[in-house]
């Protein structure tokens, strides 16, 4: 089982539209039986509190199923239980890392540092663009899944 946490600052925003995108894709791949997937905040701020409203709306507008989430802290017990813990943009990971400590397993990485164009996933609370996070982050989860075939942990 291939364990993924997907973690931006608030938890309400990007990284819950990276989970639910990440989860419709492996079950559209018939792979979900071999994903287990969450996502979590590096700050306090939106703990308890629900997906945003223009996340909600975004996945809802492509047929993604979402279900109640919210948002919940990344702990330093996470990256034992996760394989993979991603950020959204740099930011995250360097608060991930003084989070859970030293990446002494390799871990932790950065979204789009699976695509072809490394770069940070705009913050919609700030930009309201949510057509634009949208797109980026699959881009970065086509990545992201392109890379586990590659590296044999997927085989479709």
């Amino acid at each position: 089982m291939i364990k993924v946490l997907l973690v931006c600052l608030g938890n309400i925003c990007r990284s819950p539209m990276a989970e639910y995108i990440l989860k419709d894709m492996v079950k559209k791949q018939g792979l979900e039986e071999q994903f287990y997937i969450e996502s979590a905040a590096t700050s306090e701020g939106e703990i308890g509190n629900p997906m945003h409203t223009g996340t909600k709306n975004k996945l809802q507008q492509k047929n993604i199923p979402c279900g109640d989430h919210r948002a919940r802290k990344i702990t330093k017990q996470d990256y034992k239980k996760f394989d993979y813990i991603i950020g959204m943009e740099e930011q995250n990971v360097i608060h991930i890392k003084k989070i859970v400590g030293k990446d002494e397993e390799n871990k932790i990485y950065q979204l789009m540092d699976f695509s072809n164009q490394p770069r940070n996933i705009a913050d919609p609370w700030y930009t309201r663009n949510f057509d634009k996070t949208y797109e980026d982050i699959v881009e970065g989860l086509e990545g992201f899944m392109e890379y586990l075939k590659k590296e044999k942990k997927i085989d479709r």
